[in-house]
């Protein structure tokens, strides 16, 4: 119950000292002198009066009665004002544009809660309680179950080997292990960071397989080091091993060990299988070669050289150059440095500082290019990578390290690309012909290895620095519509940049022109659920990434026009367990994507975390009537593109000369 409306509060009734009032007349509006003449006066006069009642008049508060009254007041004006927010903003709601909702095209019912995703040719690799299943992606069919772990996968990795597939998946206690997964056998490799005394393991925190499976790295922690391990991967070796495997010399233990280890599909799958798909304990693959192991910069200190002679004879081969380790500074030029830094920015410096966090590591592996200086008797295969770049915490360097080397060899850096700034966030292409930096004051620099030069530096808006970049297979817009060029393109690049403010924008680069910077979506001020947390580029789609919200939404949006094509969503029983950090995989050999949701209705009955029933979406662009039009015939022909005035940057060097001159 509300209490009395504030204006009718009055003194008690039952005082004795109150006088009783005979009912008035009072005139409503301003009272004025009427005319000497009876036919001027008004007619309604009567209407004009308002009988008023003397018991009904307000009397005079005490405290702290005003002071209760001026409360209720307030309460009563801000409730009402927000009544009127909210009715504004769902005026605002409804009056957008809803974008087209499509359903999912499948799903997957687990049992178990899933943690990761990855896809990989036409199967889908998902991380759970205690191992990870693997998924038919055309029929959304289970086909096998490996669980032999006492703890849950947390992450999972699937590269494509050809016909083969590298699995490596990552459990609770950062164990890493490679799985090769042929036809339809499974085998397991190694567990790469698995010790036997406990007080030495190392957890992995990042890991990375170079395009074509030749190579991996993995950045492992424990007991306050850090370091990143390189191996070389033999997969010629491993597809030998597997099309003609050594028998045992006791077969009969080899039978029924290989009967014991495909009993695990059958046993812990109820669904029906399509391939019959069986663990391979039995057979021994060859193991990943350890090349080097990389630990983080040491800080620069004052110079341990005697004569400048030293210095020179120490970068004589030009290994490190860039660095900063070898110099002629001495400490008390540091000590003197540092101490005028301090008493001029003094003010800025008071107060606590936080504690220095453990150096992190980001490394991309490179193939050859002109820009990489390279040994002379060193003969790389094409397409097969043969430099590690990588960055640390806080460092302005991004350091190149050769993969021609034994774990013997002493692990240098062969070159190093210093910034202005300390290097923040890194991407590599696809096609690992384009890179880009992001520094931590907001700056972009792009690279192109393959042609061996820079595409241009560009800023992001003041007080926005970057939190991720999305390489975005290049697109030209042909009549309207998003094409792929038909041929290679050199010197031409696009992303989508994720700010720390929730802006996504579009960097475009094309040869020696200018980059160039667009706002794709404002900064959610007004709508603060709507703050874009994830991107996914769409190879299928030109131009198109999807964009995941911190509400739960997912929207595929047209970079080149900014609009929002069309939503996926789950249905209305299911949602996002965490919407803003959705477990999500997109498909890139097949126009899908997959996304993970969990039963609110199911949330509060389940006595185990494990209970709660969730699902996979197959969600298929081919399924969607918008994007037919997109999909069909998104490819412009060479002859096209030669004879098209509209598109100079993809010509020839030869071809755009003759148009300068024919114009002159």
């Amino acid at each position: 119950m509300f209490p009395a409306p504030p204006s009718v509060m009055t003194s008690p009734k039952g005082n004795r000292a109150h006088k009783m009032k005979l009912p008035i007349f009072t005139r409503k509006g301003m009272l004025e002198v009427p005319s000497p003449t009876e036919k001027d006066w008004s007619k309604d006069d009567e209407d004009d009066c308002v009988f008023s009642d003397p018991e009904q008049e307000v009397d005079s508060l005490p405290q702290p009665y005003r002071m209760i009254n001026k409360l209720v007041n307030f309460l009563f004006d801000r409730s009402w004002e927000i009544i009127e927010e909210r009715d504004v903003l769902r005026t605002a709601e409804l009056s957008r544009i809803q974008p087209t909702i499509y359903p999912p095209f499948m799903e997957s019912t687990l049992n178990k809660t899933p943690n990761c995703m990855a896809v990989s040719q036409d199967y889908v690799f998902i991380g759970g309680t205690k191992g990870f299943s693997i998924y038919n992606l055309h029929n959304a069919k289970r086909i096998y179950v490996w669980e032999k772990l006492k703890v849950d996968v947390t992450s999972i990795w699937a590269t494509d080997l050809g016909n083969e597939i590298l699995i490596a998946p990552v459990d609770e206690m950062g164990i890493i292990r490679l799985f090769y997964f042929y036809k339809d056998s499974l085998f397991l490799i190694k567990a790469i960071n698995e010790v036997d005394d406990t007080s030495k393991q190392t957890t992995c925190i990042k890991m990375e397989i170079s395009e074509g499976g030749d190579f991996a790295a993995f950045l492992l922690q424990g007991a306050g080091d850090i370091c990143l391990d390189v191996y070389k991967l033999p997969k010629e070796s491993w597809l030998k091993e597997v099309e003609y495997p050594q028998l045992s010399a006791d077969s009969k233990k080899k039978v029924r060990q290989l009967q014991l280890n495909t009993l695990d599909p059958v046993t812990t799958d109820t669904f029906e299988m399509d391939i019959n798909i069986c663990f391979r304990g039995d057979v021994k693959l060859s193991l990943p070669v350890h090349i080097m192991k990389i630990k983080p910069p040491k800080p620069v200190t004052g110079t341990t050289f005697k004569s400048p002679l030293e210095v020179f004879a120490k970068i004589e081969d030009c290994c490190g150059l860039g660095s900063g380790q070898n110099h002629f500074i001495k400490d008390s030029q540091w000590e003197q440095q540092v101490a005028i830094f301090n008493a001029t920015y003094k003010k800025y410096l008071d107060g606590e500082w936080e504690e220095e966090l453990l150096s992190m590591a980001t490394f991309h592996f490179l193939l050859p290019s002109c820009i990489i200086a390279m040994p002379a008797e060193v003969k790389n295969p094409p397409g097969v990578a043969c430099v590690l770049g990588v960055h640390w915490t806080g460092s302005h360097n991004f350091f190149l390290y050769s993969l021609n080397r034994t774990l013997k060899d002493k692990v240098d850096p062969e070159s190093a690309w210093p910034c202005a700034a300390p290097i923040t966030v890194s991407q590599l292409s696809c096609c690992c012909s384009y890179l880009v930096l992001a520094c931590e004051d907001g700056v972009l620099t792009l690279w192109d290895l393959a042609q061996g030069l820079s595409l241009g530096v560009i800023a992001l808006p003041e007080r926005c620095l970057c939190q991720s970049i999305h390489f975005l297979k290049y697109f030209l817009v042909h009549k309207g519509r998003n094409m792929y060029p038909e041929g290679p393109v050199k010197s031409q690049m696009k992303c989508v940049v994720l700010g720390t403010d929730g802006a996504l924008y579009l960097v475009a680069a094309s040869g020696t022109q200018r980059p160039t910077l667009s706002l794709l979506v404002e900064r959610p001020v007004k709508h603060p659920e709507e703050a874009i947390c994830a991107v996914a580029p769409v190879r299928d789609l030109p131009g198109m990434v999807l964009i995941f919200s911190s509400n739960g939404s997912v929207h595929l949006m047209d970079v080149a026009t900014s609009q929002i094509i069309c939503a996926f969503a789950p249905p209305r029983s299911y949602h996002l367990g965490v919407p803003w950090k959705p477990v999500f995989v997109v498909s890139s050999h097949h126009p899908c994507f997959l996304l993970r949701g969990d039963h609110p209705d199911e949330l509060g009955s389940a006595s185990n975390a494990e209970d709660i029933p969730n699902s996979i979406f197959y969600f298929n662009f081919e399924a969607c009537p918008l994007l037919e039009n997109i999909r069909r015939n998104c490819t412009i022909p060479q002859t096209d593109m030669l004879d098209n005035a509209a598109f100079p940057q993809v010509l020839p060097l030869e071809k755009r000369c003759e148009n300068f001159f024919q114009k002159r």
